[in-house]
């Protein structure tokens, strides 16, 4: 008997109330609510917002206002200096750093004991749960789980408190047990220099039994790329011929299937998406067959959405999980036991069922780039351009920018078009001073940017003149509202106008 079918019966249970997610999603989401708002109604918040007189939904949502991190930030300040019972009961003493807003360069995401068991640890759980449920003859417990992690440093150097990347917080808090099951060793996981992390974590696990992979997809394959270059193979199974899953998610897998279905060629290889960002654990694929994920509803998160079309205005629609529609593009709303309440977290979905509840993500409430972890939003853009325009007396007129997605050798970048209504006297100049001040103004695209490991120097290319008006003018939407999104996480609109400014140079 394999380890794997025995630790596998202790899943049995699990797997059972899982099923209660295709009837009782109303049920499930406020009995959460109820438990939310019941262990923080003697918070500074729950008091202020009366969490002890709620009853229904209807009444956290007359009284709770939606937020945003700006809204939430002093507050959480407050609480990485060590201040208790702000927005979840007691001290919470360890932080998810996660890319900035409009006016700083990072966001510290409160994770409180409750949030890593409940959400995040539990997401965790049910992934493999749900993974054994669907491979009945998986080995998944007989090898080692390669689990790729951050770092982590010091909060305001309060005891015992620290701020880091999710994934780093998680290998820091996880059961003593799991470490029997994961490599590499805690010191490497938790390294800050990726080169060196990058290398290590190859030359410790090439010649284990790595039976499954969990991380994002671009860390990972630049991770497994060096495995190759050291181990000499050609097919990632001849170093791990027990390999059968890699659990994945931070970033969309699309851009990284074909290169994942060249590096590993077996037929007992399967791909699980998951949804796990530094706000909480909110989705998993339940079905190898269809790539939307089902909402987990028995977390410590609950669940509201505002329909895309009235993003934005005074008064939107907000609906709990119970109201939502299948093909509508939603964004996401979520009250979590870390301490977010009504908190907007960017992102948008569109369900594609409701029984039970599966959804696909469909992108950002604002225009952003994140094909490798970076979340670059506009506003980063922005001080960039200005940034380099004033040191080089270069003017912008009009630009977009996209991600080129990696190549065999794990090696990737931004793409910029850009039309100058004045050039720079030293393009290269130029492009060095944007990537300088993407990175001080972004610390995931920092992160990224790290000694080219992962994302290489952007990339600019010279638009013609009138190269934009020429490519709305040929969508029909010269003039007006109508513009060229300036990021995209796809490269469809970029490929369209770089066609454009070639054909105009050929004539």
């Amino acid at each position: 008997m394999s380890i794997t079918s025995i630790i596998g019966k202790f899943f049995l249970p699990r797997q059972k109330e899982l099923e209660r997610h295709i009837n009782e999603a109303g049920a499930l989401q406020n009995e959460v609510l109820a438990y939310l708002t019941g262990r923080a109604k003697d918070t500074e918040y729950g008091r202020k917002h009366i969490f002890g007189n709620m009853k229904s939904y209807e009444d956290f949502a007359a009284n709770v206002p939606l937020n945003t991190y700006e809204e939430l930030k002093n507050d959480i300040d407050r609480m990485r200096h060590g201040e208790s019972d702000v927005l979840w009961p007691g001290t919470v003493k360890w932080y998810a750093k996660s890319s900035g807003t409009t006016n700083d360069k990072s966001k510290f995401i409160p994770v409180s004991h409750d949030g890593l068991q409940n959400i995040h640890y539990q997401g965790g759980k049910d992934a493999v749960a749900l993974y054994l449920r669907n491979n009945p003859k998986s080995r998944l417990f007989d090898g080692k789980s390669l689990i790729l992690g951050g770092s982590h440093s010091p909060n305001y150097n309060l005891r015992n408190s620290l701020v880091g990347d999710l994934s780093a917080i998680l290998i820091e808090n996880i059961n003593p047990l799991a470490n029997m099951v994961r490599v590499p060793c805690k010191q490497t996981a938790l390294l800050s220099d990726f080169e060196v992390k990058r290398d290590r974590i190859a030359r410790e696990t090439m010649n284990k039994n790595v039976t499954n992979l969990s991380g994002v997809p671009s860390w990972m394959l630049s991770v497994l790329t060096r495995v190759m270059e050291l181990s000499g193979k050609t097919h990632l199974e001849e170093v791990w011929p027990n390999l059968e899953v890699f659990f994945h998610g931070g970033v969309a897998f699309t851009p990284y299937r074909k290169q994942y279905q060249e590096l590993i060629t077996s037929p007992n290889m399967h791909y699980m998406e998951t949804y796990n960002a530094s706000e909480g654990f909110f989705g998993l694929q339940n079905d190898p067959a269809d790539p939307a994920m089902m909402l987990m509803l028995d977390y410590g998160v609950f669940y509201e959405f505002i329909p895309m079309d009235e993003f934005g205005s005074d008064n939107p629609t907000v609906v709990p999980v119970t109201g939502v529609k299948t093909g509508v593009n939603y964004a996401m709303v979520i009250s979590t036991s870390c301490g977010l309440w009504r908190y907007i977290i960017g992102d948008t979905v569109k369900f594609t069922s409701t029984n039970p509840y599966k959804f696909i993500i469909t992108g950002r409430t604002k225009s952003f780039i994140n094909a490798f972890g970076e979340e670059l939003i506009v506003d980063n853009a922005e001080k960039g351009l200005a940034y380099a325009c004033r040191e080089t007396g270069a003017e912008v007129l009009e630009y977009t920018a996209a991600p080129v997605f990696m190549d065999g050798h794990a090696k990737c970048r931004h793409q910029w078009l850009i039309e100058f209504s004045k050039e720079p006297d030293d393009l290269s100049r130029f492009t060095a001073l944007l990537d300088k001040k993407l990175q001080e103004v972004n610390s995931d695209y920092e992160a990224k940017r790290y000694k080219d490991i992962t994302l290489q120097h952007l990339e600019i290319v010279k638009a013609r003149t009138g190269l934009f008006n020429d490519w709305l003018k040929s969508k029909g939407k010269l003039g007006g509202q109508h513009k060229v999104p300036r990021l995209s996480n796809s490269r469809d609109i970029i490929e369209q106008m770089l066609r454009l400014n070639t054909d105009n140079d050929e004539h």
